[in-house]
């Protein structure tokens, strides 16, 4: 990835920061130096890639010092992300503990109100119906 690209795009600087390491390309590990060497863009990519481990690892021991390190932060993105998830903290706990997803389930969620947009006003109920099923 080119490091002026990186930089100048905000979302593939967090796409690289939030992938796993191993999966980096020979460059990106210096071009996530050279992000850390601003403190404030260096505490950011820790809280984030702490957080990543600690979803992708199953590591619920690791949340509570997570949200702790993460309301004491001065970035206030990070303060407020970690503030909603205290206020769901059992929800989170188990998202992160236990090994079932509903994932699957707000796939299909997602697709039928997307076809049911896309008929809006265009046809009735057997349509949509018809469309659902050849769709699945």
């Amino acid at each position: 990835m080119n490091p002026r690209n990186c930089l100048s795009h905000p979302l593939k600087a967090a796409h690289l920061v939030l992938q796993q390491p191993q999966k980096w390309k020979p460059d990106d590990e210096q071009l996530v130096q050279r992000m850390a060497q601003h403190p404030e863009l260096a505490e950011a990519i820790q809280l984030a890639q702490n957080f990543a481990f600690l979803v992708r690892q199953r590591q619920p021991s690791q949340l509570d010092s997570w949200l702790a390190q993460a309301l004491q932060s001065q970035l206030s993105p990070f303060h407020r992300f970690a503030k909603r998830l205290r206020e769901d903290y059992d929800a989170v706990k188990a998202g992160v503990t236990l090994p079932w997803s509903n994932g699957q389930t707000e796939g299909q969620i997602n697709r039928l109100k997307m076809l049911k947009r896309q008929m809006y006003g265009r046809a009735k109920i057997d349509l949509l119906r018809q469309r659902f099923l050849l769709a699945a």
